[in-house]
């Protein structure tokens, strides 16, 4: 999100995230935050049963505020397309998790595209290191997820899959997820379009290349006998849509390869991006382009030390190679990502939603900026 403690993160759980963020790894806090305090923290706090809202700011939280997002993110100017959108079967897809007054126009293009009632969603844990969590994948244990219109159910797929995990891979966790805006993000946006929605929501930690390929290994392989089970497949049923924001730009950020800022800066980092976009994150999936990835975001040898700030410098490597071993497991031919919108926190006006009563939760402008990549995954037969 355009949240300047998306680096190694380590801002304490009461604070947004924007803050000073550093491309080193900072030293872990001591004190993982108990549920009730992070509840403390959030615009609508959880309950034992249904997880509330971290962000009433730049998130909807009424069904009319929703129902204006959606209208509003539609109207021109359009986010850059960098590829032709497929025509249909899509599987999968790379969303942003920034407020809506910035990126609403991005997540316009993606969401529409994902038709699946089921929808398994990989998002960033931007405060892992808080928690002194890695090397696993985050689940939790709600009944169902508010959100601006209703509950949103939580797949029975959860407890099939955590089922055949071996302990060691996964957790369960409230005070996790509700310390977490990145699933919320996109999920209230599927479920406007899709009241029937349900949802199995994983965050990803911080965890080496090698410990993410076992992980989407072994969870993959339980997704995919779950499916089997169902009848269910990739696409009509199930998707997976990866949570991530692109370049986090500015001293804020401590990220300036291009200068302070300005126009020459906002020009190479956003060409940065588009190469990101066409090149690992578009094609056939391969193993190798989510390394590439994974090695252009972050140390490979030392993953908690960036090299480039993207929030999805785990989620996507993961999500990636996820929806490549559940498309493989079903017998699918191998998706193909669509880099079909990217856009910036300062290439367009805001969407008009101040007057909804939303906002922003830090400033925009060419020394402080965030990309918003939007990828669509669909099957090559």
């Amino acid at each position: 999100m355009h949240r300047a403690c998306l680096g190694p993160v380590f801002c304490l759980a009461t604070l947004p995230c924007h803050g000073q963020a550093s491309l080193a790894a900072p030293p872990a806090l001591a004190g993982k935050p108990t549920v009730e305090e992070v509840r403390k923290t959030m615009g609508i706090p959880s309950t034992d049963t249904i997880r509330g809202q971290q962000d009433t700011v730049g998130f909807a939280s009424r069904p009319d505020q929703m129902a204006k997002v959606w209208e509003r993110s539609g109207l021109p100017p359009l986010p850059e397309a960098l590829a032709t959108a497929p025509g249909a079967g899509v599987v999968g897809a790379i969303c942003p998790h920034d407020d809506y007054l910035y990126a609403g126009r991005v997540y316009r293009q993606i969401i529409p595209r994902i038709t699946a009632k089921t929808v398994v969603l990989v998002g960033v844990f931007h405060k892992h290191r808080r928690f002194g969590t890695r090397d696993l994948l985050v689940f939790e244990d709600y009944r169902a997820w508010r959100s601006p219109d209703g509950d949103i159910r939580i797949s029975d797929l959860r407890g099939e899959v955590l089922s055949r995990l071996p302990a060691t891979d996964r957790i369960q966790d409230a005070a996790m997820h509700d310390s977490e805006h990145s699933v919320e993000a996109i999920a209230y946006w599927l479920k406007h379009q899709r009241p029937e929605l349900e949802i199995l929501p994983i965050l990803v930690p911080a965890a080496s290349f090698p410990r993410l390929q076992e992980l989407a290994a072994r969870l993959g392989s339980s997704l995919t006998a779950s499916l089997k089970q169902r009848g269910w497949t990739l696409g009509k049923d199930v998707a997976i849509v990866i949570s991530s924001d692109g370049v986090h730009y500015g001293s804020d950020f401590n990220y300036t390869p291009y200068g302070a800022g300005g126009v020459g800066a906002y020009v190479q980092a956003a060409d940065r991006d588009r190469a990101l976009l066409r090149g690992p994150l578009a094609g056939p999936l391969a193993m190798e382009k989510a390394k590439v990835a994974f090695s252009t975001w972050v140390n490979p040898d030392r993953p908690d030390e960036y090299r480039m700030p993207w929030c999805g410098r785990f989620s996507i490597p993961f999500g990636l190679l996820l929806l490549n071993e559940t498309a493989r497991g079903l017998g699918l031919g191998v998706p193909v990502g669509f880099p079909i919108a990217f856009g910036t926190s300062v290439d367009a006006p805001e969407v008009p939603v101040k007057d909804l009563g939303l906002g922003a939760t830090a400033p925009a402008n060419l020394y402080h900026f965030v990309s918003y990549p939007g990828v669509v995954f669909a099957l090559d037969r």
